[in-house]
């Protein structure tokens, strides 16, 4: 037996640490138990020092195997120390004992550090792009163990411990490495596998223990409501989306068709049993329905991890996690996979505005003011009671921009619609004199946030051209859709809230009174083209005492079904890609409920199944037709026939295209049928009746021109068609000529 092992058969005692180090060790107190636990060089030797709480004796081990020598227990807690027979540092694993049995422990303070100084540097800097592959929880092979490496930014935090059901919950075990130029933490942790749940147990600066918090980073979440973290591994899903990803890559979304179906996955459907369907089922479900419908795109409200039902995923608390609702997160992957291969595109609705400040989210995060401000004139949002985001500290702007690259590159997303941009692009948005603080320049613009923006569009874009990002923002703020090079906020889209409050005011008068509202809306015309404009009838048009979009038309049950139809095919024909909230493709009745499924037993009846069959007629007549898509951007794509004919509530337009034939969109908005109707129209021939809202099929009278009408030249030269105007109806006339 060679004098090292000698000396540790001896038990003879090592390199003696203060009691001090060894109390503040098992109180979980010390500054920096990396230089005290672990393998730790002792002259030529080397001793191991571990606290193990219930142990009564410990012997040390290679990872090959090796019996590197027994312990000392220096403190009854489960302090143990002492000389090993290794000739070089290395990991180390121990056989701990007591009454009850016996255990192994792999040490994780014997484990170098898994991040790099050029790690610390770009995350000092606010300039890492990879920061989900470094932050949060990550299974990966380590100095020849296999294990989790946790990592999270905390600054300002005394100490740090990674806590869950592989420690009891017991922050002293496992206290964090702090990598003090970044506020960084991190450990690696031996022998822990998927699916175990932790959290972040967190001292502040002033010693306070703050409540556990949950990783910032997390890939997983527990089902609500539980709020612990989960350990996952890598998405390992085999994607087959390739065709749809080298289309879009080399698209202009702009020249596309685009009609968007808004789905809240929790109530699209549910299980027999009132449950929420999983991605599989919903898979199963709504892919064909979205693909029989004609919708190219589904944009889902909020799947991250949220604590709330009735928040509807907005107040997130796990922006990095698919929610446990509905399964694994692979089952997500699955879903924007079968989408793709079926030729639909998933978008996901993005909240960066604000945040919810449930004590194990990311409110005050690290006992101070971490991810948001701390005074509340800037920090704390009155409408909805959360916080707002810190957009001018590098490392929260960067954790939100990471958030965007991680959708678009680990589930491959077709888009981010972000929530409530106005309320960022506004330091006194909701907010009364002396509630704000105005920019350094004395403005009301939040230069910070406007900056935020501009990076996140930038990186998104540049590392996926293939996806698209779309700004819900509700004033003017100029060049929301142009690029960051030229001044703008650099979204791809813009929601035209614009367009949908006037229309919906027009059609929820009276007929007879509309005549006097004629502007409302021949209006969106005038700056139509000053972004690129998404239309968007959604969720917040029939929640809240809103009602459902066919209780908003005026009149009797007959004159809402007309007026709904007739709204739909004006919407289709009118400049811009669509949006409609789901289960208005039906007519819902009730305002819609996160709570329950959608009305499709509505289907049943005849006006709700023709509200259906023609909302399907529309999204295949607007892809099919390029006139009716391809210049929704341009107004070389736009031209006006009748703009003033308020007496009559008629509108007519012309939607073209190069290389396509023209086609004209005619709205009635009375419920009197117009014989003989003059149009104007560009060219002499033959005008097919591609849509007719009337139509039997659709539940309508069926009145119309028996599927073709013929424009001719006056006297005066002038070209028109006398056509038949049913009741509250819209008409599509393609040219095709003699």
């Amino acid at each position: 037996m060679n004098e090292l092992r000698a000396r540790a058969a001896t038990h003879e005692p090592p390199s003696e640490i203060a009691a001090s180090d060894v109390e503040a060790i098992v109180k979980g107190a010390h500054e920096d138990p990396f230089s005290i636990l672990g393998v730790q060089a002792a002259g030529k030797d080397f001793v191991a020092r571990c606290f193990i709480p219930h142990a009564q004796a410990v012997t040390a081990f290679t990872l090959t195997g090796e019996d590197a020598g027994e312990l000392l227990r220096r403190h009854e807690a489960g302090f143990f120390e002492g000389r090993l027979s290794i000739r070089e540092r290395q990991p180390v694993r121990y056989r701990a004992r007591n009454a009850g049995g016996e255990w192994w422990v792999s040490d994780p303070y014997s484990f170098g550090p898994v991040l790099g100084p050029m790690d610390d540097y770009y995350i000092a800097e606010g300039a890492h792009l990879r920061l989900f592959d470094k932050l949060g929880a990550h299974m990966i092979d380590h100095e020849g163990a296999s294990g989790v490496h946790f990592a999270v930014w905390a600054p300002n935090a005394k100490r740090v411990s990674v806590v869950g059901d592989f420690n009891e919950w017991d922050g002293r075990r496992h206290v964090m490495r702090h990598r003090r130029d970044t506020g960084v933490w991190e450990i690696f942790i031996p022998e822990i596998d998927v699916g175990r749940t932790y959290k972040f147990e967190i001292i502040g600066a002033k010693g306070e223990k703050l409540p556990l918090k949950a990783d910032p980073f997390a890939f997983r979440s527990e089902l609500r409501p539980a709020t612990a973290s989960v350990t996952a591994a890598p998405l390992s899903h085999r994607w087959g989306d390739e065709a749809h990803q080298a289309f879009w890559s080399s698209a202009d979304p702009r020249r596309q068709p685009m009609s968007i179906y808004e789905v809240h996955a929790g109530s699209w459907r549910r299980s027999r049993e009132g449950g929420f369907l999983s991605w599989d089922e919903l898979a199963d479900a709504l892919i064909p329905y979205v693909v029989e419908m004609g919708f190219t795109h589904i944009e889902f409200m909020p799947i991250t991890e949220h604590p709330y039902d009735p928040s509807w995923g907005y107040q997130t608390t796990g922006l990095y996690a698919p929610t446990a609702r509905f399964g694994e997160p692979e089952g997500f992957a699955r879903f924007v996979d079968g989408a793709h291969r079926a030729g639909v595109g998933v978008i996901l609705d993005w909240v960066p505005a604000h945040f919810p400040t449930d004590e194990h989210g990311l409110a005050h995060f690290d006992g101070t003011a971490l991810y948001e401000h701390e005074d509340p004139r800037k920090g704390f949002h009155p409408d909805w009671n959360t916080a707002i985001y810190n957009f001018g500290r590098r490392e929260v702007a960067s954790y939100l921009v990471n958030n965007a690259l991680f959708w678009a590159e680990k589930y491959h997303l077709d888009g981010l619609r972000v929530d409530a941009v106005a309320s960022m692009l506004y330091l006194d948005y909701s907010r009364k004199e002396g509630e704000w603080v105005p920019n350094e320049q004395g403005g009301r613009e939040n230069l910070e946030a406007v900056g935020f923006l501009q990076r996140m569009n930038s990186a998104v874009y540049g590392a996926h051209p293939g996806i698209m990002t779309i700004a819900e923002e509700s004033t003017s703020w100029p060049k929301v859709s142009r690029p960051v090079h030229e001044g703008g906020l650099g979204f791809g889209f813009k929601w035209n809230m614009g367009f949908m409050n006037d229309t919906l005011a027009y059609l929820a008068r009276e007929p007879v009174h509309r005549k006097h509202h004629h502007g409302e809306i021949t209006f969106g015309l005038v700056y139509a083209f000053s972004e690129n404009f998404v239309l968007p009838l959604s969720h917040d048009e029939v929640v809240h005492g809103k009602g459902s979009l066919l209780h908003k038309m005026a009149g009797d049950d007959w004159q809402k079904f007309s007026s709904l139809r007739a709204y739909y095919a004006f919407m289709w024909g009118y400049p811009g890609k669509k949006l409609l909230f789901m289960g208005q493709e039906f007519a819902q009745r009730d305002e819609w409920s996160e709570a329950r499924q959608l009305d499709w037993h509505l289907l049943d009846h005849a006006p709700h199944c023709g509200m259906r069959m023609l909302v399907r007629d529309l999204n295949h007549l607007y892809r099919s037709r390029a006139a009716l898509h391809a210049r929704d951007c341009e107004p070389e794509g736009f031209s006006w026939l009748i703009v003033d004919d308020s007496a009559n509530s008629v509108f007519a337009w012309l939607r073209s295209a190069p290389g396509a034939s023209p086609i004209a969109v005619v709205s009635n908005f009375t419920p009197v049928l117009r014989a003989n109707y003059r149009v104007p129209l560009p060219f002499a021939g033959k005008w097919r009746e591609i849509m007719n809202t009337d139509a039997a099929d659709y539940g309508g009278s069926g009145k119309g021109n028996a599927g073709m009408v013929e424009a001719v030249a006056g006297k005066d030269g002038n070209i028109h068609a006398k056509m038949v105007l049913p009741p509250l109806a819209t008409l599509m006339l393609e040219f095709v000529g003699e």
